[in-house]
């Protein structure tokens, strides 16, 4: 493919997220910003979100890690299910009777400001590292496929990814990115839907004979019950389920666009079919990911060593060229879907938690928020530039790690004061949550020393927020009366 069709293709796709952009972010305010005045419908918002949680991650990942892991991912899926089961009747019923618009005011009405404090920082520590990740991975296939061959070096076309997120969320925040989110996931949608059906028409299989295929393959193989294995199935299963409910029930990103909605009922409505739908388009990339390896063998072609490079590598350098413009196009919009609304909830939480917000004046508010904005994306940039120099591991693990040392605290928090009624000594809560990743490091480094062979995976991020309980457990000074209790809720 060439640099000039995939640029043409590139400001042709962002014309219309700054059309859609135009036509949301008229006669806006904050609270269009931060809620889209309350008024999302559920069904756009559910469907909008299955882009926001997969992102570019996703689309080159998951396939890739196929050869490897087989289909054992999906044991992470059905996982999720769990996990957002919970956040639907336990998380969600609380964010809306507390009339919340950044989820963290929780902790200071529960605990007190140093509590509140810690938890809104860890979400912006979690989020612009994770968000950084994922958009690490689609600046570096463009790089591969337009900038390397115009000689723009890699920082640069970092700076213009970001510009071009920037561009069209800067003013309508969240009422424009529940409308860019549904044409994004469509769009993703359309892409690897299109890319399994061209790949199966290479291979000369129908849609029965790719079932059949894929099934017959190595790398179908769904569970595994070795309880030393790192694919272990309880080990996978309960970490998917705590992975959903601190990367959707305690991300702001995620609750922002559920907060986003008319009502309760309709919130709830949105989770649980934005659930389903999500193990069926993750089966969708796994599906992806075993075609292109029976692809790759029975053509006879070498992939590179590194999962993530299989995916770009087959479609722009051996498929139809209509392969590599669907998988351009896909890429861009699964990654743009998660990274829009991440700097939307990052600016939310920064000006809402950080910067007293509520007592401002609508004009400090807005010029409050663009210099957030900007200073968010430049932080974003030079975090991806940082990743480049430092990764060496699939995107899709750097990604979970990076969850589990960072969302630990935040489930840590939550659950002790969801599910227990004491008090703790706010002053040193800050400690507890820096203390319990550390020890978590630790004991994940020495587990295979210290546990007969036993090593940890994805459930760092379970050890992490249950040292966290502890520590506050340890803290905690006596018992909050249900009076008390409640008093502080209403005052939110």
């Amino acid at each position: 493919m060439s640099s000039t069709l995939i640029i043409g293709l590139i400001v042709g796709y962002f014309c219309i997220l700054i059309f859609i952009s135009y036509l949301t972010s008229r006669n806006t305010d904050s609270e269009t910003f931060f809620l889209a005045n309350r008024q999302s419908p559920w069904y756009v918002v559910a469907f909008g979100m299955i882009g926001t949680s997969l992102s570019g991650v996703t689309f080159v990942s998951i396939p890739g890690m196929v050869e490897k892991a087989q289909f054992s991912y999906l044991q992470v899926v059905l996982g999720y299910l769990v996990g957002y089961f919970v956040i639907a009747t336990v998380l969600m019923p609380l964010y809306y009777r507390l009339n919340l618009v950044s989820i963290y005011t929780y902790l200071e009405q529960r605990f007190g400001y140093w509590s509140y404090k810690t938890g809104a920082a860890f979400f912006l520590l979690s989020r612009t590292l994770g968000a950084s990740i994922r958009l690490f991975l689609v600046a570096g296939v463009l790089q591969l496929a337009v900038f390397n061959d115009l000689g723009i070096p890699f920082a640069v076309s970092v700076i213009i990814t970001i510009l071009l997120i920037w561009v069209y969320t800067f003013r309508g925040g969240m009422k424009t990115i529940i409308w860019t989110d549904t044409f994004q996931t469509t769009a993703m949608l359309l892409a690897v839907i299109t890319s399994i059906w061209l790949i199966s028409d290479e291979l000369n299989v129908g849609f029965q004979g790719m079932v059949e295929t894929i099934k017959a393959s190595d790398y179908s193989k769904v569970f595994y019950w070795d309880v030393r294995d790192d694919k272990y199935f309880l080990k996978q299963f309960l970490s998917g389920a705590f992975i959903a409910i601190v990367m959707t029930g305690l991300d702001q990103d995620m609750m922002q666009k559920n907060l986003s909605c008319k009502n309760i009922g309709e919130a709830q409505k949105n989770m649980f079919w934005f659930s389903i739908i999500l193990v069926f388009v993750n089966i969708l990339f796994l599906s992806l990911g075993a075609l292109l390896y029976i692809y790759a063998g029975a053509k006879g072609i070498t992939l590179p060593e590194k999962g993530d490079d299989v995916f770009p590598f087959l479609a722009l350098g051996y498929f139809p060229q209509v392969v590599g413009i669907v998988f351009i196009l896909g890429i861009i919009a699964i990654t743009y879907a998660s990274a829009d609304s991440a700097l939307t909830a990052l600016t939310t939480s920064f000006c809402v938690d950080f910067l007293d917000f509520k007592h401002k004046s609508e004009h400090e508010r807005v010029r409050m928020r663009y210099i957030v904005h900007f200073c968010i994306s430049v932080v974003m940039v030079l975090v991806i530039i940082a990743f480049d120099v430092l990764n060496n591991q699939n995107v899709i693990t750097a990604v979970f790690v990076v969850a589990g040392y960072t969302y630990g605290p935040l489930l840590g928090l939550y659950a002790f004061g969801l599910y227990t009624k004491r008090a703790v000594r706010d002053r040193f809560v800050p400690a507890v949550c820096v203390v319990a990743p550390i020890l978590t490091y630790i004991i994940s480094y020495n587990s295979a020393d210290w546990f007969w062979g036993y090593e940890f995976g994805f459930e760092v991020l379970i050890l992490n927020g249950f040292l966290t309980f502890t520590g506050l457990m340890a803290l905690s000074s006596g018992r909050i009366d249900q009076l008390e209790l409640a008093q502080k809720e209403v005052q939110v």
